[in-house]
Protein backbone atom coordinates (compact mmCIF):
# COMPACT_ATOMS: atom_id res chain seq x y z
CA UNK A 1 0.00 0.00 0.00
CA UNK A 2 2.70 2.75 0.80
CA UNK A 3 4.22 1.79 -2.68
CA UNK A 4 1.15 2.37 -4.14
CA UNK A 5 0.97 5.41 -2.37
CA UNK A 6 4.42 6.56 -3.27
CA UNK A 7 3.61 5.85 -6.98
CA UNK A 8 0.28 8.12 -7.24
CA UNK A 9 2.94 10.94 -5.60
CA UNK A 10 5.04 10.51 -8.82
CA UNK A 11 2.52 9.60 -11.52
CA UNK A 12 -1.03 11.54 -10.50
CA UNK A 13 -1.02 15.48 -11.45
CA UNK A 14 -3.08 16.14 -8.31
CA UNK A 15 0.15 16.02 -6.55
CA UNK A 16 1.55 18.72 -8.56
CA UNK A 17 0.73 22.72 -8.07
CA UNK A 18 -1.72 23.29 -11.43
CA UNK A 19 -1.43 26.21 -13.58
CA UNK A 20 -4.73 27.09 -12.78
CA UNK A 21 -4.84 27.78 -8.94
CA UNK A 22 -0.61 28.54 -8.63
CA UNK A 23 -0.35 31.46 -7.01
CA UNK A 24 3.16 32.65 -8.56
CA UNK A 25 3.76 30.79 -12.05
CA UNK A 26 6.96 29.24 -10.88
CA UNK A 27 4.86 26.78 -8.56
CA UNK A 28 3.36 25.10 -11.83
CA UNK A 29 4.50 21.49 -11.59
CA UNK A 30 6.02 21.27 -8.33
CA UNK A 31 5.23 18.35 -6.23
CA UNK A 32 2.91 19.02 -2.83
CA UNK A 33 3.39 15.93 -1.59
CA UNK A 34 7.10 13.66 -1.03
CA UNK A 35 6.97 10.57 0.66
CA UNK A 36 4.52 8.66 2.88
CA UNK A 37 4.27 7.18 6.44
CA UNK A 38 1.80 4.07 6.34
CA UNK A 39 0.12 2.90 10.22
CA UNK A 40 -2.12 0.04 10.56
CA UNK A 41 -4.61 -0.01 13.70
CA UNK A 42 -7.43 -3.05 14.20
CA UNK A 43 -10.69 -1.93 13.83
CA UNK A 44 -11.32 -2.56 17.62
CA UNK A 45 -8.16 -1.19 19.12
CA UNK A 46 -8.20 0.02 22.28
CA UNK A 47 -7.50 3.43 21.67
CA UNK A 48 -10.17 3.65 18.62
CA UNK A 49 -12.95 2.14 21.32
CA UNK A 50 -11.75 4.20 23.86
CA UNK A 51 -12.44 7.64 21.79
CA UNK A 52 -16.37 6.49 21.55
CA UNK A 53 -18.21 9.46 23.82
CA UNK A 54 -15.42 10.15 25.43
CA UNK A 55 -15.98 13.93 27.31
CA UNK A 56 -12.39 14.46 28.08
CA UNK A 57 -10.80 14.28 25.04
CA UNK A 58 -14.31 15.55 23.58
CA UNK A 59 -14.56 13.58 20.79
CA UNK A 60 -17.20 10.95 19.76
CA UNK A 61 -15.59 8.88 17.11
CA UNK A 62 -17.91 6.63 14.83
CA UNK A 63 -16.63 3.61 15.34
CA UNK A 64 -14.83 1.47 12.54
CA UNK A 65 -17.72 -1.32 12.53
CA UNK A 66 -19.96 1.73 12.37
CA UNK A 67 -18.98 2.93 8.94
CA UNK A 68 -17.83 -0.56 7.33
CA UNK A 69 -20.00 -3.65 8.75
CA UNK A 70 -17.24 -6.32 9.18
CA UNK A 71 -14.36 -4.10 9.40
CA UNK A 72 -10.88 -5.49 10.75
CA UNK A 73 -8.41 -2.55 9.70
CA UNK A 74 -8.23 1.11 9.84
CA UNK A 75 -4.76 2.31 7.28
CA UNK A 76 -3.53 5.39 8.03
CA UNK A 77 -1.74 7.31 6.25
CA UNK A 78 0.83 10.35 6.70
CA UNK A 79 1.50 12.55 4.01
CA UNK A 80 4.52 14.78 4.29
CA UNK A 81 4.56 17.95 2.31
CA UNK A 82 7.43 18.58 -0.24
CA UNK A 83 10.25 20.45 1.65
CA UNK A 84 10.04 24.03 -0.27
CA UNK A 85 6.15 24.24 0.92
CA UNK A 86 7.57 23.26 4.64
CA UNK A 87 10.88 25.65 4.03
CA UNK A 88 8.70 28.64 2.49
CA UNK A 89 6.42 29.52 5.45
CA UNK A 90 9.00 29.58 8.05
CA UNK A 91 8.87 33.16 9.47
CA UNK A 92 6.54 35.37 9.43
CA UNK A 93 2.35 36.06 10.90
CA UNK A 94 0.30 35.29 7.49
CA UNK A 95 1.15 31.78 5.30
CA UNK A 96 3.43 31.70 2.65
CA UNK A 97 2.01 31.90 -1.19
CA UNK A 98 3.10 28.19 -1.48
CA UNK A 99 1.79 27.04 1.98
CA UNK A 100 -1.77 27.96 0.90
CA UNK A 101 -1.46 26.23 -2.74
CA UNK A 102 -0.06 22.99 -0.56
CA UNK A 103 -2.79 22.75 1.70
CA UNK A 104 -6.10 23.23 -0.55
CA UNK A 105 -4.54 21.11 -3.45
CA UNK A 106 -2.74 19.16 -1.32
CA UNK A 107 -6.20 18.16 0.41
CA UNK A 108 -7.96 17.28 -3.66
CA UNK A 109 -4.72 15.19 -3.90
CA UNK A 110 -5.05 13.57 -0.33
CA UNK A 111 -8.49 13.09 -1.22
CA UNK A 112 -7.79 11.71 -4.67
CA UNK A 113 -5.36 9.11 -3.06
CA UNK A 114 -8.02 8.13 -0.28
CA UNK A 115 -10.29 7.03 -3.23
CA UNK A 116 -7.91 5.41 -5.32
CA UNK A 117 -6.33 3.40 -2.13
CA UNK A 118 -9.69 2.05 -1.26
CA UNK A 119 -10.40 1.37 -4.90
CA UNK A 120 -7.27 -0.72 -5.00
CA UNK A 121 -8.40 -2.82 -1.82
CA UNK A 122 -11.46 -3.18 -3.18
CA UNK A 123 -9.66 -4.91 -6.33
CA UNK A 124 -8.05 -6.94 -4.14
CA UNK A 125 -11.79 -8.94 -3.06
CA UNK A 126 -12.04 -6.71 0.44
CA UNK A 127 -14.72 -3.75 1.47
CA UNK A 128 -13.59 -0.73 1.78
CA UNK A 129 -14.35 2.81 2.59
CA UNK A 130 -13.18 6.42 3.24
CA UNK A 131 -15.21 8.35 6.36
CA UNK A 132 -14.72 11.66 5.14
CA UNK A 133 -16.82 10.97 2.26
CA UNK A 134 -19.49 8.84 3.75
CA UNK A 135 -22.26 11.30 3.72
CA UNK A 136 -22.47 9.92 7.77
CA UNK A 137 -19.57 12.03 8.07
CA UNK A 138 -20.21 15.10 10.42
CA UNK A 139 -17.94 18.06 11.98
CA UNK A 140 -19.93 20.00 14.66
CA UNK A 141 -18.04 23.74 14.15
CA UNK A 142 -19.88 25.22 17.93
CA UNK A 143 -17.32 22.68 19.84
CA UNK A 144 -14.60 21.68 16.62
CA UNK A 145 -15.66 18.21 16.55
CA UNK A 146 -16.10 15.66 14.33
CA UNK A 147 -17.24 12.00 14.23
CA UNK A 148 -13.95 10.92 12.81
CA UNK A 149 -10.53 12.28 13.57
CA UNK A 150 -7.78 11.64 11.24
CA UNK A 151 -4.61 12.59 14.08
CA UNK A 152 -6.40 10.13 16.47
CA UNK A 153 -6.57 7.33 13.81
CA UNK A 154 -3.11 7.97 12.76
CA UNK A 155 -2.03 8.15 16.93
CA UNK A 156 -4.03 4.74 17.15
CA UNK A 157 -2.14 3.10 13.59
CA UNK A 158 1.56 4.02 15.34
CA UNK A 159 2.31 7.02 13.14
CA UNK A 160 3.37 9.11 15.68
CA UNK A 161 1.94 11.35 19.07
CA UNK A 162 0.29 15.00 19.50
CA UNK A 163 2.27 18.02 19.86
CA UNK A 164 1.02 20.97 21.96
CA UNK A 165 -0.72 22.18 18.38
CA UNK A 166 -2.21 18.98 18.45
CA UNK A 167 -0.72 18.05 15.49
CA UNK A 168 0.69 14.94 14.76
CA UNK A 169 4.52 14.39 15.44
CA UNK A 170 5.62 11.33 12.72
CA UNK A 171 9.04 10.37 12.06
CA UNK A 172 8.96 12.44 9.00
CA UNK A 173 7.81 15.06 10.62
CA UNK A 174 4.31 16.78 11.41
CA UNK A 175 3.87 19.69 8.12
CA UNK A 176 1.56 17.18 5.95
CA UNK A 177 -1.73 16.13 5.58
CA UNK A 178 -3.13 12.70 6.78
CA UNK A 179 -5.96 9.99 5.05
CA UNK A 180 -7.32 6.96 5.87
CA UNK A 181 -9.30 3.75 5.00
CA UNK A 182 -11.65 1.57 6.73
CA UNK A 183 -11.41 -2.07 5.24
CA UNK A 184 -12.48 -5.52 5.88
CA UNK A 185 -9.01 -6.77 4.65
CA UNK A 186 -7.64 -7.84 8.53
CA UNK A 187 -3.98 -6.90 8.47
CA UNK A 188 -1.74 -6.99 11.27
CA UNK A 189 -1.60 -3.90 13.90
CA UNK A 190 1.45 -1.72 13.78
CA UNK A 191 2.71 -1.81 16.87
CA UNK A 192 2.56 1.58 18.72
CA UNK A 193 6.04 2.26 19.92
CA UNK A 194 4.81 5.11 22.09
CA UNK A 195 2.74 5.08 25.37
CA UNK A 196 2.14 8.74 25.81
CA UNK A 197 -0.19 10.83 24.32
CA UNK A 198 2.27 13.71 23.37
CA UNK A 199 5.27 11.20 23.91
CA UNK A 200 7.78 13.06 20.57
CA UNK A 201 6.86 16.71 21.65
CA UNK A 202 9.73 18.06 23.84
CA UNK A 203 7.05 21.22 24.80
CA UNK A 204 10.04 23.48 23.49
CA UNK A 205 7.35 25.56 22.76
CA UNK A 206 8.77 26.84 19.56
CA UNK A 207 5.09 26.25 18.26
CA UNK A 208 3.55 29.07 20.53
CA UNK A 209 5.64 31.54 20.01
CA UNK A 210 5.30 30.92 16.05
CA UNK A 211 1.90 31.40 16.69
CA UNK A 212 0.35 34.38 14.79
CA UNK A 213 -2.46 34.59 17.53
CA UNK A 214 -0.96 33.27 20.60
CA UNK A 215 -3.62 30.51 20.01
CA UNK A 216 -0.91 27.32 21.70
CA UNK A 217 0.06 27.32 25.42
CA UNK A 218 1.31 24.78 26.98
CA UNK A 219 -1.41 24.98 29.73
CA UNK A 220 -4.47 24.95 27.03
CA UNK A 221 -2.43 23.26 24.50
CA UNK A 222 -4.67 25.11 21.86
CA UNK A 223 -7.20 27.46 21.25
CA UNK A 224 -9.13 26.03 18.72
CA UNK A 225 -11.65 29.15 18.51
CA UNK A 226 -8.51 31.28 17.98
CA UNK A 227 -6.74 29.25 15.50
CA UNK A 228 -10.38 28.87 13.75
CA UNK A 229 -10.85 32.79 13.48
CA UNK A 230 -7.51 33.46 11.98
CA UNK A 231 -8.26 30.83 9.05
CA UNK A 232 -11.36 32.42 8.51
CA UNK A 233 -9.24 35.84 8.11
CA UNK A 234 -7.08 34.13 5.55
CA UNK A 235 -9.86 32.95 3.75
CA UNK A 236 -11.32 36.00 3.43
CA UNK A 237 -7.87 37.85 2.06
CA UNK A 238 -6.48 34.98 0.41
CA UNK A 239 -10.28 33.13 -1.14
CA UNK A 240 -10.23 30.30 -2.41
CA UNK A 241 -7.03 29.66 -0.23
CA UNK A 242 -7.08 29.46 3.53
CA UNK A 243 -4.22 27.98 5.99
CA UNK A 244 -1.70 28.87 8.35
CA UNK A 245 0.63 25.86 9.27
CA UNK A 246 3.04 28.19 11.16
CA UNK A 247 3.25 25.54 14.04
CA UNK A 248 4.33 22.96 12.34
CA UNK A 249 7.52 25.01 10.55
CA UNK A 250 10.70 26.21 11.90
CA UNK A 251 9.69 23.81 15.26
CA UNK A 252 12.07 20.91 15.71
CA UNK A 253 9.44 18.37 14.82
CA UNK A 254 8.77 19.82 11.22
CA UNK A 255 10.75 17.34 10.00
CA UNK A 256 11.00 14.50 11.97
CA UNK A 257 10.88 13.59 15.40
CA UNK A 258 12.86 15.94 17.50
CA UNK A 259 15.46 15.03 20.14
CA UNK A 260 14.93 15.54 23.95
Amino acid sequence: MTEFVLELEEKDAANRISEKLAKRPEYTGRKIYDGALCGIAAADDDFIVSLKANAEANIDLMQPEEWLPGAKTVVSFFLPFARWITEENEGGDWPSDGWLDGRIEGQTAANEMSRALAEKIMEEGYEAMVPIFDTRFSIDISDFNSNWSERHVAYAAGLGTFGLSRGIITKLGMAGRFMSVITAMDLDPVPRPYKDLYEYCIKCGTCIENCPVGAISVEHLKNNAMCSAFLDETKLKEAPFYGCGKCQCAVPCAFGIPTK
